[in-house]
C-alpha cells in the first residue's frame, strides 16, 4: 500500500497492515497463519490494489475531473475501486460477469459506482476486451489493468509481503494463495524469496478449473479466482506448484471458519485454508505456512455458501 499524503481521506489510511491470525487444526496437528485481508475497509485484499493503482495515476497526472475509472472484475476489485473512487471523487464504471453475486453489484452501487454486466463467453477475457473497446472510444476512460499492471505485484511485494515477514519474524516456509490477478502470489512471492530462497510459493486453484494444472476451465463456486483466464502477472510468479480444491470442500471449510473460528469470510478463504493445510501436513509439524483470508462473507449471501 502506497504512502498517503496528509490531505488524503482518512478511510484510505485503514488499508493494509492487517492482522496475521494463527489457526490451529487439531485433526492435522497443524497451525496455519492467515493474513486477515477481510479487515480492509471495503472488505477485501483488493483495497490494496485499488489504492496503489489510483494513487499512482493521480501522482502521474493521468486522472482528472472528467476521468472515468473503468475495470473488468469479478466483484472485489470493483468494490475496492468504487470505495477509493468515492473517497477521492472519481467516477467508477465496473464491467462485471453476470454470474457474479448480486451483493457485489449492490456494494459497488452503494459506493456510487456504475455496474455493467456482460456474458463471460470467454471468461475474464470477454470483459477485458470490452473495456479496451470502450477506452478506445472515450479518452476520459482510465484503465487500471489489474491483470497486467506491474504496480499491483510491486505493491504486494513492498507491503503485503513485508508485513507477513515482519509478523512471522522473518520465517516463512510456504505461502499459499489463490489467484485472480496474480498480483498477490507474484508480489508476496518476491518478498518472501528475498529473505528465504527456499520458501515454497503455491497457487490454490479450483479443481473444476485447474488451468495451471493443464486442465480446461469449467464452472466452479469459488468466486474471484481462476476466471478461465491466466493473467499476465501470474506468468511472472515463480510458482512451485498448484493445489486443486473442489468447490464443495471450499464451501465446507468456509462454513467451518465461521462456526469454529468466528471468521465470517468468503469461499476463496476456505479454499486457501484447505490448500495451506495440505501443504503444512506435507511439510511437517514445524512448518510455517501462510495464507490469505481474502474477503468478507456479506458478498456471498446469494451463493451456495449460504444455501443451507
Amino acid at each position: 500500500m502506497a504512502t498517503l499524503a496528509r490531505s488524503r481521506p482518512p478511510v484510505l489510511s485503514l488499508i493494509g497492515n492487517t492482522a496475521l491470525i494463527p489457526l490451529h487444526f487439531p485433526e492435522a496437528d497443524r497451525t496455519l497463519y492467515a493474513k486477515a485481508e477481510f479487515l480492509n475497509p471495503s472488505g477485501s485484499i483488493k483495497d490494496r490494489l485499488a489504492l496503489c493503482i489510483i494513487e499512482d495515476a493521480v501522482q502521474r497526472g493521468v486522472l482528472h475531473e472528467k476521468s472515468i475509472i473503468l475495470e473488468c472484475t469479478s466483484g472485489n476489485t470493483g468494490i475496492s475501486l468504487a470505495m477509493v473512487g468515492a473517497a477521492l471523487g472519481y467516477r467508477v464504471h465496473i464491467l462485471m460477469s453476470e454470474s457474479a453475486s448480486i451483493e457485489r453489484r449492490h456494494l459497488i452501487r452503494q459506493f456510487g459506482g456504475e455496474v455493467e454486466l456482460f456474458k463471460p463467453t470467454n471468461g475474464y477475457a470477454t470483459g477485458i476486451e470490452l473495456s479496451l473497446e470502450m477506452a478506445a472510444r472515450d479518452p476520459n476512460i482510465f484503465l487500471p489493468r489489474q491483470f497486467e499492471n506491474p504496480i499491483n505485484a510491486r505493491d504486494h511485494e513492498e507491503f503485503t509481503g513485508r508485513e507477513i515477514l515482519s509478523q512471522m519474524e522473518g520465517r516463512v516456509d510456504a505461502f499459499v494463495a489463490g489467484y485472480g490477478t496474480g498480483g498477490t502470489l507474484t508480489g508476496c512471492g518476491r518478498a518472501l524469496r528475498a529473505t528465504n530462497p527456499k520458501v515454497r510459493i503455491l497457487a490454490m486453484e479450483p479443481a473444476e478449473a485447474a488451468m495451471l494444472s493443464g486442465e480446461m476451465p469449467c464452472c466452479h463456486s469459488i468466486e474471484g479466482v481462476a476466471g478461465g483466464y491466466v493473467p499476465p502477472l501470474l506468468r511472472h510468479a515463480q510458482l512451485d506448484g498448484a493445489i486443486k480444491v473442489s468447490s464443495a470442500d471450499a464451501i465446507a471449510m468456509t462454513r467451518r471458519l465461521s462456526r469454529e473460528f468466528g471468521l465470517l469470510v468468503g469461499t476463496s478463504s476456505g479454499a486457501n485454508i484447505i490448500a495451506a493445510l495440505r501443504t503444512a501436513v506435507e511439510m511437517g509439524p514445524e512448518s510455517r505456512v501462510v495464507t490469505i483470508l481474502c474477503d468478507r462473507a456479506e458478498r456471498y449471501y446469494s451463493t451456495k455458501l449460504f444455501a443451507h
